[in-house]
């Protein structure tokens, strides 16, 4: 590890947020949160409960977990001793700006100041900034308490001595991270959801499926997939013993010819396909698919680390 980090800051305590701050806490960080809301202690409270049986079952002590958490005054009382500060505020350029120059004031020097943001590039809020060296985005997949990967993406200032901080920063919390080396919005994961995302729309709007047979067809093939290897080891597979020379060159060139679409952005279009959905899946309340949906996530994660260590236990 680069250097050592004991204390984070987390400013902004929503569901992201929350689930960060329950993170840090079960690696032994002490954990300073920071956010207006008035319900911040109970907020965070109900977050600890709620995540720590998902800890515990990633092999975390979660004993003395809310005793490592504690609610600051103000953005400058939680970054005061930090190590590492992860901001999770609302997706507005402004905002952030204002933020994180507030950040680079308030923090000390070395600490290290980390954006959840799901598709702002750090450049656009940091250009302007002094010391924006230490400034980059660490984005989450949602939550982050459970799900692995951080995508690491550093803006036009940013040192790489922060980027390599933030590689092994969040190694030692348990998750993968990736550094990408140029900056889009959305980032990779969030413009791989939304390409697919599109045209699940499409198909619906369409009337080819139902929102629930099209989430089925997800869940029954390439999610199971996905979940163990990506769309070009996938793909190299699929070419046989030729490989993704071989797919690239066959079904590769059909599948290019595939006219995808484009969905209708007309608001009654849009309300059909809302309507579908709350057909599907709103007579369930919100917490018992959630739930149901981290049960999986926690089986499915659990699995593939058995895998893991069955081949390392055979290479080794």
């Amino acid at each position: 590890m680069t250097r050592p980090f004991r204390t984070a800051a987390v400013i902004g305590a929503g569901t992201i947020g929350l689930s960060w701050t329950a993170l840090f806490a079960a690696h032994g960080l002490t954990v300073q949160v920071s956010d207006p809301r008035p319900d911040l202690e109970d907020a965070t409270d109900e977050a600890l409960a709620e995540f720590a049986p998902h800890l515990a079952a990633q092999g975390l002590d979660t004993d003395g977990l809310a005793g490592r958490v504690h609610l600051a005054a103000d953005v400058a009382e939680a970054v005061r001793d930090a190590d590492v500060v992860q901001e999770n505020g609302p997706e507005r350029v402004g905002f952030k700006k204002e933020l994180f120059a507030q950040l680079i004031r308030e923090a000390p020097g070395h600490a290290l100041l980390l954006s959840s943001s799901s598709a702002i590039p750090a450049t656009a809020f940091s250009a302007g900034l002094e010391d924006a060296g230490r400034v980059l985005v660490g984005h989450p997949f949602n939550p982050p308490h459970l799900m692995p990967l951080v995508e690491v993406v550093p803006g036009e200032r940013t040192t790489e001595e922060a980027v390599h901080a933030a590689v092994d920063f969040y190694t030692a919390v348990g998750r993968t991270p990736v550094v990408e080396r140029q900056e889009m919005p959305g980032f990779v994961g969030n413009r791989l959801q939304s390409a697919l995302s599109r045209e699940a729309v499409y198909l619906v709007q369409q009337g080819v499926i139902s929102p629930e047979d099209l989430d089925t067809v997800v869940t029954h093939s390439l999610g199971i997939r996905w979940s163990a290897v990506g769309p070009f080891l996938g793909s190299h597979l699929g070419g046989g013993p030729g490989g993704y020379r071989h797919m690239s060159a066959h079904i590769g060139q059909s599948m290019q010819q595939l006219d995808l679409g484009q969905p209708s952005q007309d608001p009654q279009d849009r309300e059909r396909v809302i309507e579908a959905v709350e057909k599907a899946y709103a007579a369930t309340p919100y917490t018992e698919l959630a739930e149901a949906r981290d049960r999986k996530q926690l089986a499915v994660l659990a699995a593939l680390d058995d895998v893991r260590r069955t081949q390392h236990d055979k290479e080794n």
